[in-house]
């Protein structure tokens, strides 16, 4: 994790929601603020994501607020668990509460689905990667918490590998055209992935000599059926209508890996509030 992209990132997010400033707290309390104490609570179920977020979010504002975190990256809350309890100075933990809430539900919303979708394909041996359909901006910091649910990352961007799609293959021509022009400009710390829909697109990628295959949008019969022609040394990986619902039909595919979109992009925030000691919410 990139701390320092992390302040970069939380400085951005504070700018957009205090604009000029916070007028309500501004408004109530005198020049000498009071302080007190703050607790994020869990309001249900699931996988706490977002330590380095309360370590890092306040001191922006103030290094001598205090955070007291109770769970870590990864752990399990259940309803009513206090995550964290943070000191300092009232109008700070007012002006800040709710960008820090909308990244910790956020995140621990997406941990708590990568976490449900590996105990639901309960196959050690396969990976849950993420994808890049993530929210522009948030990108780092989606894939860290598909990473405290127990799940792996896939490309972090386009710098990172090849992955030649359908698009890519049709522009080109075929397989083989393509996985030839890289090969002769690219260095040899750089995978080739190329996404496969037949056998015969099977045959013609193990013939390339690619790094990985991707079964896309196939049934777990249809990978159980082709992976019998993929030699050892490449990984394989399933991917395309899967779901937490349909995924222990992959358990026996002996894919290498299974990434899914939808544990970044369609994750449901998990609910967490934040409360003055005293208050009521």
């Amino acid at each position: 994790m990139n701390r320092l992209y992390v302040k970069q990132q939380l400085n951005h997010f504070f700018q957009e929601d205090i604009g000029s400033g916070d007028v309500t707290s501004d408004h109530i309390f005198d020049h000498v603020s009071p302080t007190g104490l703050g607790e994020f609570i869990a309001k249900q179920q699931g996988i706490f994501a977002g330590e380095v977020i309360l370590e890092e979010a306040y001191h922006l504002f103030d290094e001598q607020i205090k955070v007291d975190l109770f769970k870590k990256d990864g752990q399990r809350v259940k309803k009513g668990d206090v995550i964290a309890q943070v000191s300092g100075p009232y109008p700070l933990l007012l002006t800040s509460e709710r960008v820090i809430l909308n990244l910790l539900q956020r995140l621990s919303g997406i941990a708590t689905v990568t976490s449900q979708a590996i105990r639901h394909l309960a196959n050690d041996q396969i990976k849950i990667a993420d994808t890049r359909k993530t929210t522009p901006g948030l990108r780092m910091l989606e894939k860290y918490a598909v990473r405290c649910g127990g799940g792996v990352n896939h490309r972090f961007g386009l710098d990172d590998a090849v992955m030649l799609k359908d698009n890519h293959i049709a522009a080109v021509g075929s397989i083989t055209k393509a996985v030839e022009k890289i090969r002769t400009s690219t260095g040899h710390m750089i995978k080739i992935e190329v996404e496969i829909e037949n056998k015969e697109q099977l045959e013609e990628a193990i013939a390339a000599g690619v790094d990985v295959i991707m079964f896309d949008n196939m049934s777990p019969e249809q990978i159980r059926e082709l992976i019998q022609l993929v030699p050892k040394d490449i990984m394989t990986e399933a991917s395309g209508n899967i779901t937490v619902d349909n995924i222990h039909l992959y358990k026996d595919t002996r894919v290498d890996i299974i990434s899914l979109g939808f544990i970044t992009h369609s994750a449901q925030a998990l609910d967490i509030s934040f409360n003055i000691t005293g208050g009521v919410k």
